[in-house]
């Protein structure tokens, strides 16, 4: 009891610690940056004693001062502090009259005298969005991106009288991604951890703690400030300087081109990669090859002959199109209002007026953005639209291409009556006569409902393992690819029909998805065995079959998620209720391997979409053609579009970045030990976001001597070899018991010898290829270590001489505890066979669960109370009595330990895509 006694004054006498620590602040700044410095500085204690920021422009206040003012903060807005390099008097009097200790200076604009910088008895602090020295000036970010810095960050430094050049306080960096905007630099990391680092830069002033690192002049640059008149593209340099330039002008001041005479304002810069779509030409006047107008949008050449794709043109009037749509932009016929559209067109000039409030009147010509609207007005104004149309489909992007209200009230009828929605879907398929049938294969990206190139326009090969031939090309998806999967799955998560939509209609949709995955099970199996190798009686009735049964299984519980009443301690005379929600996380991750892609994929959307989630799903690099063709079902099931996305390409960029997306709640993984570790750790640095992993495993399977042989020796091969060993929880290796362990041997060689390998196709083939070179190579290296440690290789070891990624089914004995392939898991067809002592049953225990993997285990044995002990000892999230390999839908699924955590399958898996919110009434 002492010792809580005396830890809680510690934390109280910290407690009063903190807050002692605490300043008078003037903050001199302005913008939603600042607004939010202010409020967070606020939060922690500071005072807040006088708030400078710039005068009112066209009748709306700076968002800093409309906060300040709001909690009574004093609020000056000087149009300048100087005239003529002089401080104005009255200025600085009535600055220094608020009594500061600090200036905190966030994205302040204007020039600000010494005596003032000077004045508080700590000085002044500015924050800047570059690594200092690097790119002092106002338009340090753009030159970040123009100059292809690979990290970008910001800096805090005290002010003195040079441009940028005082003492460090405080940075920090982030990575540039490749196709980064100012926006998107500035809105995933400058002005979120800007924000916390002006916070935690004030606090260590306050308690003394703050540094003052002299800035080094080595690598120092300055660059001017970029106008619209100085952001010409120079056109005759290489593709990605091309590049560079428009993204770091995108969306302010605008990098601008001449096309046809006229100037022409470039949005949405992405490099492409070999693949170059076809399209109409056009002349742009500079360049050193005519443009290419796309389905995409418009391909420029460098003079590299390298080319970028630009998504979108605005002209001088600021008039916003898709480039892809520059030889059709011309007037659409306009369309007549009736009655009803006419009332809420009114509604929507009283919108557009709440937000111009500056404007005497909204009239058919007025322009949104020259009439003083913002980028934060765009937001509120598609929010307030779809607030009153609910589950209209309205995109910031669309403000920007009809600015005036009269081509805003034409694009907003057409879209609420339809007229501008998609075609039916068009399909580029890749097509392939093979198992008696042409199977019909999507292979680009699947994003918001449709397929599309990846951004950059890069591919990769696929392979058939069977014969090592290319299947098709497959879109290699890009960080921007990513990131608009996601903001497709939020807004579908958010504001699209999905979210509203009734329980029980939902889980009709899913069981529609499951009938048509049965009407096209044999092409499924057939993308299957020809993308996996696996063989296509068991892709049939496992890899597609056991998909199906799960979709229909979580198409049943949509309706029966359910919360509880809980009684809780009343104080009288109150009454009090409690009770729970079981809600959706939002937009979910899953990233699947490659030995099951339908049926991993299966087991993991089926409870993420039941749970009322949607979904980025990153098929195997070297499997993703399954999930494509699952993505079309998905689109003539009728999910909404958003719901699913579908994005193939590498784990290094696809699979990193959807671990470290901001908008991403839950990650579902299923794959290696190692890369769990990664995913995990990047999802905590993220957003903290949900994690489930499904992840290695080195199952024992502990045969004893009182076991059924036959099915003992049936089940044991089965344990090892079913789906050519590459089985998550395939038996990594097996103890038998020393009296039976030579008989046991004996039977076993016997049925590998009998095993067909071959092609997948075959219905009579046991055994088909390993699923891609790499890994083929790897399961050599594993046999080879196995006889230099001195086991005995019964049978196999080897690759098979012929065509394809073929490995000899393998039997190794005399495996001792110490040895790599008693350890480590092979994913591959060898059984690793090691001898246990007559009897002992707690020795055989203690080895079996000597390793940090827990995902399956099993027993053979007749004895019931010896395979209870067992199975209540065995260290593994699942364990086998007498049989292997049987999953169920309904049966929870998942490892202990270095296997992983969460569950797929049955009922726990809704809870992995579910939060629970308490609600507590008073009445």
């Amino acid at each position: 009891m002492l010792f809580n006694v005396t830890k809680c004054l510690c934390i109280l006498n910290t407690r009063d610690n903190y807050y002692q620590n605490k300043l008078r602040l003037a903050l001199i700044g302005q913008s939603l940056f600042g607004q939010e410095v202010y409020t967070n500085l606020r939060k922690q204690g500071h005072r807040v004693v006088g708030v400078f920021t710039v005068p009112d422009r066209d009748g709306k206040a700076d968002p800093l001062a409309v906060v300040a003012e709001k909690d009574g903060t004093p609020v000056f807005k000087f149009p300048r502090w100087r005239v003529k390099g002089k401080p104005i008097p009255e200025v600085v009097e009535a600055y220094k009259a608020v009594g500061a200790e600090l200036n905190v200076m966030p994205f302040c604009s204007q020039f600000i005298p010494m005596n003032v910088i000077d004045h508080p008895a700590h000085g002044s602090i500015i924050y800047h969005p570059s690594i200092l020295p690097l790119h002092r000036g106002a338009s340090a970010i753009n030159w970040t991106l123009i100059q292809g810095d690979k990290k970008a960050g910001f800096s805090i430094f005290w002010a003195d009288d040079g441009l940028d050049t005082g003492p460090i306080l405080l940075q920090r960096e982030c990575h540039v991604e490749p196709n980064d905007t100012v926006d998107s630099l500035y809105n995933r990391f400058l002005f979120p951890e800007g924000i916390k680092a002006m916070v935690e830069s004030v606090q260590l002033i306050a308690d003394g703690k703050a540094p003052r690192v002299p800035q080094t002049e080595e690598g120092a640059s300055y660059e001017g400030i970029q106008k619209k008149s100085n952001s010409k593209v120079n056109l005759a340099q290489p593709a990605e300087a091309i590049h560079n330039w428009i993204r770091g002008h995108d969306k302010v001041p605008g990098a601008w081109a001449v096309i046809d005479g006229r100037t022409v304002t470039l949005y949405g810069s992405s490099m492409l990669g070999e693949s170059v779509p076809a399209g109409q030409p056009l002349e742009i006047e500079g360049a050193s090859q005519p443009g290419v107008v796309t389905k995409n949008g418009l391909v420029l050449y460098g003079s590299d002959s390298k080319a970028l794709m630009v998504k979108n043109l605005q002209f001088e009037d600021g008039k916003m199109i898709s480039a892809a749509k520059y030889f059709s932009s011309g007037d659409t016929a306009r369309v007549e209002l009736t009655d009803d559209e006419k009332k809420i067109a009114e509604e929507i000039r009283d919108i557009w007026k709440g937000i111009l409030s500056n404007v005497a009147a909204i009239e058919e010509t007025t322009d949104f953005f020259k009439s003083g609207a913002a980028s934060m007005d765009v937001v509120r104004l598609v929010e307030e639209i779809k607030q009153r149309c609910v589950g209209l489909q309205l995109q910031n992007e669309d403000v920007y291409m009809a600015t005036t209200f009269q081509d805003f009230i034409q694009m907003f009828v057409r879209r609420l009556r339809g007229e501008d929605q998609e075609e039916e879907m068009v399909i580029d398929y890749a097509t392939k006569d093979v198992n008696n049938m042409t199977v019909k294969m999507p292979w680009q990206c699947f994003i918001n409902g449709k397929f599309e190139d990846a951004e950059n326009g890069k591919t990769a090969n696929t392979i058939n393992p069977a014969d090592g031939s290319v299947i098709c090309k497959v879109a290699y998806a890009s960080v921007g690819d990513v990131d608009r999967a996601v903001a497709a799955a939020k807004e579908a998560f958010e504001v699209g029909p999905w979210g509203r939509m009734n329980p029980r209609d939902r889980g009709t949709l899913l069981y529609k998805l499951a009938d048509l995955m049965e009407e096209h099970q044999e092409e499924l199996a057939t993308i299957e065995s020809i993308d996996s190798g696996a063989v296509y009686t068991l892709a049939l009735k496992t890899h597609v079959g056991m998909s199906i049964q799960t979709f229909r299984y979580f198409a049943g519980w949509c309706d029966k998620i359910q919360g509880k009443t809980i009684p809780i301690n009343q104080a009288r005379p109150n009454r009090n209720l409690t009770f729970t929600k079981k809600e959706p996380l939002g937009v979910c991750a899953i990233v699947i391997p490659w030995n099951y892609p339908l049926m991993m994929l299966a087991w993991k959307s089926a409870a993420c979409l039941a749970a009322g989630n949607t979904l980025v799903l990153k098929p195997a690099q070297v499997t993703p053609l399954s999930a494509l063709k699952f993505a079309e079902l998905t689109v003539k099931a009728g999910i909404p579009k958003g719901v699913i996305n579908i994005v193939p390409g590498s784990g290094g960029m696809v699979g990193q970045r959807l671990s470290d997306h901001p908008d991403i709640r839950k990650l579902g993984f299923t794959g290696s030990t190692p890369i769990g570790k990664q995913i995990m750790k990047s999802c905590a640095l993220s957003n903290l976001k949900k994690v489930s992993l499904e992840l290695g495993g080195k199952s024992p399977l502990i045969i004893f001597s009182d076991c059924d042989m036959d099915k003992a020796v049936r089940m044991g091969m089965s344990s090892v070899f079913f789906n050519k060993g590459e089985n998550c929880i395939a038996a990594g290796r097996l103890f038998v018991e020393e009296s039976i362990h030579d008989e046991y041997i004996r039977r076993v060689l016997e049925e590998i010898k009998k095993m067909k390998v071959g092609d997948p196709l075959d219905r009579s083939t046991d055994h088909g290829p390993q699923n891609h070179k790499a890994h083929m190579d790897k399961l050599v290296e594993y046999c080879e270590v196995g006889v230099k440690e001195g086991a005995t290789l019964v049978y196999g070891g080897k690759q098979v001489d012929r065509p394809g990624f073929f490995m000899e089914p393998t039997l190794f004995t005399d495996v001792e505890d110490h040895m790599f392939i008693a350890k480590e898991e092979s994913f591959g067809p060898i059984m690793v066979v090691s001898k246990f002592k007559d009897g002992d049953i707690d020795g055989v225990l203690n080895r079996a669960n000597d390793t940090e993997f827990g995902l399956a285990s099993g027993v053979f044995t007749r004895d019931i109370n010896k395979a209870m002990y067992v199975s209540e000892r065995l260290d593994a999230g699942t364990v086998f009595v007498n049989t292997y390999n049987k999953t169920d839908v309904a049966s929870p699924f998942g490892g202990f330990k270095q296997s992983g955590f969460g569950k797929d399958l049955g009922e726990d898996a809704l809870n992995e895509y579910l939060r629970t919110k308490a609600v507590t009434v008073e009445y």
